[in-house]
């Protein structure tokens, strides 16, 4: 094991109270790992805004918006999504990595379609109050000592419910149900902000010092970027100002 991540050996004096040096360690290691969980969402949200922005001004957007590229940059990020969780133990961590960049450049074409329907400023107004609403929720998920797992449950239900609705409007076209649909995700994807806060900070304790614990760094951030894309996505639904 590192030296780093050993504690001191230096013998207190006489009658000094003895540190825990393990728990200190234990701390210390912990802010680490979130810290670089933090690094990693955070400069995949920015690889998107940036994506998506050059791709907006540079024209493409509409091609993107239309025709059979719309599936491509729709599907592509999903289909890295699911093989990112369910063959993480098949991929090493540097094939996660490149594998995250990569999805976050596909949404970055993805997303750069909401240039044609929000104007610039709307959209960076909604950013910015996603980013502060996110930094608030996860560092409560971080602090708190209650346990959200039972929320969590809950909330996982409720993304469920989202998507059926979601594909259910897609054939009724009803702008009510769009709007509430759109609260009910502001709100849940709020809630998984927190909840999957704590839970990444929990498996902390599991998986220090095993060869997963460089995975979990990658895949805890994929994990908070789509808390974070999904909240902001439906929160533009209210805060965005149309073009037309």
């Amino acid at each position: 094991m590192a030296n780093w991540n050993e504690p001191r050996t230096t013998q207190p004096g006489f009658g000094s109270v003895p540190r825990a040096g393990g728990a200190v360690v234990f701390d210390e290691g912990l802010r680490r790992h979130m810290l670089s969980i933090y690094n990693y969402m955070t400069s995949g949200v920015l690889l998107t805004g940036i994506v998506a922005l050059l791709t907006a001004n540079s024209g493409l957007a509409l091609t993107f918006a239309t025709g059979p590229m719309r599936w491509i940059v729709a599907l592509a990020p999903l289909a890295i999504v699911f093989a990112m969780s369910f063959g993480a133990n098949k991929f090493s961590k540097t094939t996660l990595q490149a594998m995250y960049w990569g999805f976050a450049f596909l949404m970055g074409l993805s997303l750069s379609t909401i240039f044609l329907i929000y104007t610039g400023g709307s959209i960076a107004v909604t950013f910015f109050a996603t980013a502060a609403a996110f930094a608030g929720l996860s560092l409560w998920g971080y602090t708190t000592d209650k346990d959200l797992s039972a929320m969590g449950k809950f909330l996982l239900m409720g993304v469920i419910g989202l998507i059926v609705a979601s594909v259910i409007n897609m054939f009724v076209g009803s702008a009510p149900l769009m709007y509430a649909i759109s609260f009910i995700g502001v709100l849940i994807f709020a809630g998984l902000t927190a909840y999957d806060t704590q839970k990444l900070k929990e498996q902390y304790a599991q998986l220090r010092g095993t060869e997963w614990a460089g995975k979990a760094i990658v895949l805890g951030a994929l994990t908070l970027y789509l808390d974070f894309i999904n909240m902001f996505l439906f929160l533009l639904r209210f805060m965005g100002n149309s073009r037309s």
